[in-house]
């Protein structure tokens, strides 16, 4: 019969009872109380040794396969999107050449009547350094102004930007421009209740087509005349997305890992999943939907904090199809502070493990759509994109392969250790060539960030305290220019209740109250950091493995982030 794990408990704490040999046989009696520590010890060691093999040692494996299986379906992934992305550009097979377009031409009888009605929503939430960038560019764009409809959906609680805002709006409004300047009475559902109530207006009854763009997003002037084609001349396509470019990559380290990790999902993600199953998740902002298709769908829900993506797997599921246009890029900033990078992570995690709870039975019994893009939705895009990935980066990089070191009776097999993360990091490596060098430094903090992410999506998954938080970051904007210590202020929004829309709770404070010296510290990072380098000291004194070297540079990479000196630093 085996020993379950009450039994060898059970012997351990016999172990530790029994006295010492040398205070029982043979010793002078009025010694009989001494305690002999060396023995102690050995049988603390003996005990451990025993609960390790017949406890630790078989939960350790289990989970150290279930990675590895998991390793080799984010491998195959990694391969089966990069294969589809380099086949496209091979054969050039761009949207042009896979769907009908052709540019807009007035004609000389109906004159600029060709061109279709286009909403242009731009949402906002006390934006003071983007707001001009952000309406100036759409109230640049190349199309009829009779033709063109902008609408600033302005949800700021600062009364001082809301007067910039509407003082802006109506300068572009005297020069000739269409702009509306929208507000509400409160919050409720933050951005997908903005961009739904724009679309409860009149004069949108009018539109066939409505581009979004957050307010730190500047479309080029030819944005509309390049993506709406593919819109008037195929009328199965719902969505079709740009990609986004970063005004600010080169201003630290952390902004310039973040584009290797944006580049590789636009390049090879994105138009993978739009050159096979002609779906992927809308990225909410710099693309634009056919209406029909968007009121089809649903319009615009609240019940994750991943609007965007909730709309479009609905989209999908009624068999609209989507175009991603890699050759359009949109102008964009990317969060610059550790603080607001790890929060938007928490969305961007959160969000996508709620929704594929709350949908998965719906598209597992849609009958619209074949029984292959349904396996591609759940299986590559939801479960090994949003859960898989975010559990094999943490679990086995940062707790078993260090946790493998106090452990000898396991051996990971080194084709799980080194060739097949290697094979992914290269596949990933390949959205920003000019970036390969940083290579090291991307592994590094994406293993740190997934402490974050399954943090995250095991929130989404069990719907728990956060999984209805909001961060909203400030933008920079020109501020990016000056080199100067300079802060994202945050604005917290925490919805208690899942079933209750999101709702704004607090407004931009001008004096912050003085920080906490403990505040500037990440406990969880430096909780990590210190099992990983005591990981890495014992496998140099005692178990000589070699992974020391890798366990100091994770470790290493933990402590920075553990005490803040990650992104943009703040005096």
């Amino acid at each position: 019969m085996k020993t379950t794990i009450s039994q060898v408990m059970l012997l351990f704490l016999l172990s530790l009872a029994t006295p010492a040999a040398s205070s029982v046989v043979g010793s002078d009696p009025s010694q009989s109380t001494t305690f002999d520590f060396e023995s102690f010890f050995e049988r603390v060691q003996f005990a451990w040794r025993t609960i390790r093999v017949k406890a630790v040692v078989p939960v350790f494996e289990i989970t150290m396969w279930m990675c590895l299986v998991m390793s080799l379906m984010i491998l195959a992934e990694k391969l089966m999107v990069g294969g589809v992305s380099l086949l496209v550009k091979v054969l050039m097979l761009k949207p042009e050449r896979r769907y009908k377009w052709e540019p807009i031409r007035e004609d000389v009888e109906v004159g600029q009547s060709a061109y279709p009605m286009v909403l242009v929503q731009i949402p906002m939430y006390n934006e003071r350094e983007v707001y001009k960038l952000s309406i100036g560019a759409a109230c640049r764009l190349a199309w009829p102004s009779d033709w063109m409809i902008i609408q600033v959906l302005d949800d700021s609680t600062d009364p001082a930007v809301k007067e910039l805002v509407e003082e802006e709006v109506r300068m572009w409004s005297r020069k000739g421009m269409n702009i509306k300047y929208e507000v509400r009475d409160n919050r409720k559902g933050y951005k997908a209740g903005a961009l739904r109530e724009g679309m409860k207006h009149d004069y949108v009854q009018h539109c066939d087509y409505v581009a979004i763009f957050d307010a730190d997003f500047q479309p080029e002037p030819d944005f509309l005349v390049r993506m709406i084609p593919f819109l008037l001349y195929n009328s199965k396509i719902a969505l079709v997305q740009a990609r986004w470019k970063f005004v600010n990559a080169n201003e630290c380290l952390m902004t310039r890992i973040q584009e290797m990790s944006l580049d590789y999902h636009f390049k090879v993600e994105q138009e993978a999943g739009s050159s096979t199953f002609a779906f992927f998740g809308f990225n909410g902002t710099a693309g634009v939907w056919r209406i029909v298709a968007l009121n089809e769908a649903g319009g615009w829900k609240d019940r994750t904090t991943v609007e965007d993506m909730d709309l479009a797997v609905r989209a999908s599921l009624g068999g609209w199809k989507f175009v991603y246009v890699g050759d359009v890029k949109v102008k964009s900033e990317l969060p610059s502070t550790f603080k607001a990078y790890r929060f938007q992570q928490h969305r961007w995690s959160c969000g996508p493990a709620n929704l594929f709870k709350k949908m998965a039975m719906e598209i597992i019994q849609n009958g619209k759509v074949s029984i292959w893009k349904k396996f591609y939705v759940i299986y590559s895009f939801f479960f090994v994109g949003k859960i898989v990935a975010h559990s094999v980066t943490f679990i086995f990089y940062c707790v078993l392969i260090p946790a493998s070191i106090l452990i000898p009776e396991v051996d990971i097999p080194k084709w799980g250790v080194v060739y097949v993360p290697l094979v992914i990091t290269l596949c990933k490596a390949v959205g920003t060539p000019s970036s390969v060098h940083l290579i090291v430094f991307w592994i590094l903090f994406e293993n740190v960030m997934s402490l974050h992410r399954i943090k995250a999506a095991i929130t989404g998954l069990l719907e728990a305290g956060r999984v209805n938080e909001w961060i909203v970051t400030e933008k920079l904007g020109d501020a990016l220019k000056i080199k100067t210590s300079i802060v994202a202020d945050t604005v917290k929004i925490d919805v208690s209740d899942v079933a209750t829309p999101l709702i704004n709770v607090s407004t931009k404070e001008t004096k912050k109250p003085p920080s906490r010296l403990w505040s500037r510290f990440n406990f969880g990072e430096l909780g990590v950091a210190f099992f990983i380098l005591s990981c890495g000291f014992y496998d140099v004194l005692y178990v000589k493995k070699g992974y020391f070297v890798y366990l100091f540079l994770q470790g290493t990479a933990f402590l920075v982030a553990g005490v803040g000196y990650v992104g943009t630093l703040v005096a």
